[in-house]
């Protein structure tokens, strides 16, 4: 099962940021938390349900309300990745 990576999480979460055209999430984005790119729980929840249709990897809410930077979820998503393949 592919990995997921910066590009498709950060395309993720442009696509379940709704309306909200001021997200700026170019550049370095790995250690910033949501909140400070603007990211709100609905939001994340939007992202996760978008990893689970694309990636088929189900995350917890749990999960998703403690991760607070890309590099923490794309961690997650991938743990997940490597746990399906086995």
């Amino acid at each position: 099962m592919a990995q997921l990576a910066i590009e498709d999480l950060r395309r993720i979460l442009i696509a379940c940021a709704g309306e909200d055209d001021s997200l700026d999430l170019t550049g370095d984005i790995l250690d910033s938390t949501f909140e400070d790119l603007g990211y709100d729980s609905l939001a994340l929840m939007e992202s996760a349900a978008r990893i689970k249709q694309e990636y088929g990897i189900d995350l917890s809410d749990d999960d998703i309300a403690d991760v607070e930077t890309p590099r923490a979820l794309l961690a997650l998503v991938n743990t997940n990745t490597a746990s399906a393949a086995v």
